[in-house]
């Protein structure tokens, strides 16, 4: 299979209609996806969604039952010795030698692809350089960034033009979650071209391009601000003392459409011309709603997935 275009760039990750069953039930249903060279792609949503599946699919581990799907330019069926080669792959549960040291771990997955930690130390020195100092450490006595960085070192030791990360941050902390995807722009930056799937919907916007799914299918597939710009409904953030009480209530509110929680406040989607703030706060006093706060907001990625799932 050819590399094909990709808005003008060659695209390194292609699949067409793309399906997988586990017995009755459909984990992926016709997903068609293009990645162009030097992409950081996100894949967008909750567990179960399919995208552990779509991952290792594209990296040869497990079979799709139907469709077709290349890496570099190599089908994923026909050509799967030369895509194991030419990219790596960091799935979403730690999968290294818990009993072998931090250094072990690295010589070992670097002598697996006839390489040393030497000869391509400068693709992962940004990243080694803060466990090194844990280098003789058991791997499985590291916090869990450190387990990250390692994992993610071990799967760029052998210099791989396409990386595949599942659920990287998923049970990092804050900080960790931060540096790691300041070390996936740095590789970006140097060529590499990043697939990266999350549940988190803020870390959509670090990505070039994102896909949204949900059950198996796309919602949609573009960069996060064209999603995020044809968000038109009218978004309001409201909270009150009694928030348990407020989520069911604001489902009655005539010319609310939509309400969903978002840490401290609920997000509403509005008809408009049917309800006012004012409105709304005179429903809420009525209703023995102390403290009631109501403001307009932006939409975020999640707001548009929401709208997209409803």
């Amino acid at each position: 299979m050819k590399e094909a275009k990709n808005n003008g760039q060659l695209s390194i990750v292609n699949c067409q209609l793309i399906s997988k069953s586990y017995g009755a039930v459909k984990v992926l249903n016709d997903v068609s996806l293009e990645v162009g060279k030097g992409e950081l792609f996100g894949i967008i949503g909750p567990d179960g969604a399919g995208k552990t599946t779509l991952f290792r699919i594209l990296t040869t581990l497990i079979l799709a039952d139907s469709g077709m799907a290349s890496v570099n330019g190599f089908d994923v069926v026909n050509n799967y010795k030369q895509i194991r080669t030419c990219v790596g792959y960091m799935p979403g549960r730690f999968s290294l030698y818990q009993d072998m040291t931090v250094e072990e771990n690295l010589t070992f997955f670097a002598s697996v692809f006839g390489t040393t930690i030497e000869e391509n130390y400068a693709l992962v020195e940004d990243i080694y350089k803060q466990i090194e100092p844990f280098k003789h450490r058991r791997a499985g006595k590291l916090s869990g960034g450190m387990k990250q960085k390692l994992a993610l070192s071990c799967a760029l030791i052998h210099k791989p033009s396409v990386l595949f990360l599942d659920e990287p941050t998923t049970g990092v902390d804050p900080v960790s979650r931060k540096e790691f995807w300041e070390m996936l722009k740095r590789l970006k930056n140097q060529g590499v071209t990043i697939l990266v799937s999350t549940p988190y919907m803020d870390e959509a916007t670090l990505c070039d391009r994102i896909a949204l799914i949900r059950n198996g299918q796309f919602l949609k597939i573009d960069t996060p601000h064209h999603i995020i710009s044809q968000f038109t409904e009218t978004l309001w953030a409201v909270s009150s003392d009694r928030m348990s009480n407020l989520y069911a209530d604001l489902h009655y509110i005539p010319g609310i459409k939509t309400c969903f929680t978002f840490g401290n406040t609920h997000h509403i989607t509005v008809e408009n011309n049917k309800l006012s703030m004012s409105q709304l706060r005179i429903y809420l006093d009525e209703l023995s709603h102390t403290n009631i706060e109501i403001n307009p907001i932006e939409a975020t990625i999640e707001d548009c997935f929401m709208a997209m799932d409803n």
